[in-house]
């Protein structure tokens, strides 16, 4: 809105100023007059909406003006503006067929004795018509280049994750099929073998082993290419809430004073809802050591009659834990069991992190 507003601005004073030096008008055509510049000048603000319906407006009242006032004017800029304007929309033949209409009416002008436009004006004018015209095109062409670029980029992008999924889905397949079909079919010679010749069912249980080892192996270099880029490989055991212990030493290490309390009656969550408990009070405890300049931190875990609950509170700087994607990391893990979690700053200084994770459910 800024160009049409400058533009408006220098063709009013302009036209203000060519007034001011003119041999002194009826105040009906004064009145007129300014109500036609108002008007052309006006259609440059809608031009962004409409760009044709605006060009439409502006170019015969522009002529109306030239043709009714004594005073000349830099009007003809805002045609050319809103002509641009068509153009730059695609609508290609609507802009040269207007641009026509100008040159010709111009024209016609000229030769009915319009003194103001003579040959050389008139070819300059289709000259600036051209190139006012070809910029908008130019410009037309490259947004449609870019809109091009950015959906063949998309496409490409939904391509390779499809295949990359496909390819992952087939991989999965592969490992546990094939490892889990071979441990199925030793776990029952093993059996057997048990009760006929317990002697011969260490060759099973050994092939057993391996197999389920080597399907670890392959499965956890499949979900590899899962794992975040910026997440480093975690090669300790699976989070678990009793291995809540271990994070309290690292924060203790770190220099922070942390307790830790229970509420409720204590009771074993399903693997889903340990493992998120574990993250979460791992990103949590992990954002306070980090960016919170804490030196006090309190943990709870409510044990509720349908629901686990966290909270981690510290005395830091408050907010300041909030960066990065770890409060979304751990706002997704509490949404996919059917929970939620809240993080925050605290009124009185320091960052709070509320979750809510029901039992029994599995991510």
């Amino acid at each position: 809105m800024i160009l049409p507003a400058v533009v408006t601005v220098l063709v009013v004073a302009a036209t203000v100023a060519a007034w001011l030096g003119a041999p002194e008008q009826p105040w009906p055509r004064t009145v007129l007059d300014a109500a036609l510049v108002l008007s052309v000048c006006g259609a440059l603000f809608a031009a962004r909406r409409n760009a044709l319906a605006a060009c439409l407006y502006a170019l015969p009242a522009c002529g109306l003006y030239y043709v009714l006032s004594p005073v000349d004017g830099p009007l003809l800029v805002v045609v050319m503006l809103c002509l641009y304007a068509v153009a730059a929309e695609g609508r290609t033949y609507a802009a040269v067929a207007l641009g026509a209409l100008l040159v010709i009416g111009t024209g016609l002008g000229t030769l009915a004795g319009n003194h103001e436009f003579n040959g050389i004006a008139l070819t300059m004018l289709a000259g600036w018509v051209v190139a006012v015209l070809a910029l908008g095109a130019v410009w037309h062409g490259r947004q449609e280049n870019l809109r091009a670029a950015v959906r063949r980029t998309e496409e490409e992008a939904r391509l390779r994750a499809a295949e990359e999924r496909l390819r992952i889905a087939r991989e999965l397949h592969d490992v546990v099929g094939h490892h889990l079909s071979m441990i199925n079919v030793q776990a029952g010679t093993a059996l057997h073998r048990l009760e006929r010749d317990p002697g011969q069912a260490g060759p099973a249980l050994g092939v057993i082993k391996e197999a389920s080892r080597e399907s670890l192996r392959e499965l956890r270099a499949t979900l590899g290419v899962l794992r975040q880029v910026d997440e480093a490989e975690d090669t300790a055991p699976a989070g678990r809430l009793d291995r809540l212990g271990d994070l309290v030493r690292y924060a203790e290490l770190a220099g922070l004073e942390i307790a830790v309390g229970e509420e409720g009656e204590r009771r074993e969550p399903s693997a889903g809802v340990d493992l998120a408990a574990y993250r979460i009070l791992q990103e949590s405890i992990t954002n306070v050591t980090r960016h919170a300049a804490a030196r006090r931190v309190r943990v709870t875990l409510a044990y509720g009659a349908s629901e686990l609950r966290l909270e981690v509170e510290d005395d830091g700087r408050g907010g300041a834990a909030a960066g990065g994607s770890g409060i979304l990391g751990m706002r997704e893990r509490a949404r996919a069991l059917g929970g939620d979690l809240v993080a925050g700053p605290l009124p009185g200084g320091g960052f709070r992190v509320r979750a809510r994770l029901p039992y029994g459910a599995e991510a």
